[in-house]
């Protein structure tokens, strides 16, 4: 079991549902709702992450990310799809209980994710499964209402600007390591400099996004610094200190930001 939570992508995932939480809060939700909503989105990354490193297997031992559990052999890759598919499933009945339309949207959240680790991180359209399973994301909640409606268009915005961050940073510190196992997305085309650039743009603009959408609030300001802070951040430590994990960890740290600024301004997520 530690092996297989080790293959989900832990920290990411639990972000993700951290993220689901807050915009629950956010949409009003009642608690049950709020529980089933989480249980949703993390079993649904669950199965991102665990797909993610039973594909990706062979790749990870070529280059000798012995970081990873199935690298390691702590747990075998048949395990581990296995555990993905349960997880997927249990995800999209939880879903179900919310209501057809979040479970649509969750549905094609996921195959956006799944198509990604299998197809899509090889090109040019690597950054589309993340514009559109992040663009999706805000209106998971707004879907499990009694009253369910889509997000409103600025959330969407929102979400895919930061969807297109989390990819770019995300990708950046593996971009030698892909290339040897012939993988080229499009960080790999852009190279790390004009990635950088487009990751601080993204979370600028879902900063921006999201301050309209509240309504130009003043606690909404105080959020808005320190997001654009994080951005600022983020182009100053790739800068100087190259690619790197911490620039992934800034953009979802910015992500959770954006999201409690929601829940403290009380912005409507619906339009």
């Amino acid at each position: 079991m530690r092996a297989l939570w080790g293959a989900t992508h832990p920290g990411p995932a639990v972000v993700v549902t951290v993220l689901s939480f807050a915009l629950g809060l956010a949409a009003g939700l009642g608690v049950g709702r709020v529980v089933v909503l989480v249980a949703a989105v993390f079993f649904g990354q669950l199965s991102v992450g665990l797909s993610n490193d039973a594909l990706d297997l062979y790749r990870d031992a070529a280059v000798g990310r012995t970081d990873k559990p199935l690298v390691r052999g702590d747990t075998r890759r048949q395990t581990a799809w296995i555990a993905a598919f349960v997880c997927v499933v249990v995800s999209l009945g939880l879903s179900l209980v919310l209501g057809l339309g979040m479970l649509i949207t969750h549905a094609v959240a996921l195959a956006s994710a799944w198509a990604y680790n299998g197809v899509l991180k090889a090109t040019p359209l690597s950054i589309a499964p993340f514009l559109v399973s992040f663009g999706l994301f805000p209106s998971l909640p707004t879907l499990s209402a009694p009253d369910p409606q889509p997000a409103a268009l600025w959330a969407t915005i929102a979400g895919a600007a930061l969807g297109a961050a989390v990819h770019l940073t995300n990708v950046l510190p593996d971009l030698d390591d892909d290339r040897r196992t012939g993988i080229r997305g499009l960080p790999h085309r852009l190279g790390a400099p004009l990635s950088v650039g487009v990751a601080v743009a993204g979370i600028l603009a879902a900063a921006v996004a999201v301050l309209l959408g509240g309504g130009g609030a003043p606690a909404g300001w105080v959020f808005f610094a320190l997001v654009v802070a994080i951005a600022v951040g983020v182009a100053v430590r790739m800068r100087r200190r190259g690619p790197d994990r911490t620039g992934f960890r800034l953009v979802m740290a910015a992500a959770l930001v954006l999201a409690v600024q929601l829940v403290v301004t009380s912005a409507a997520l619906t339009a």
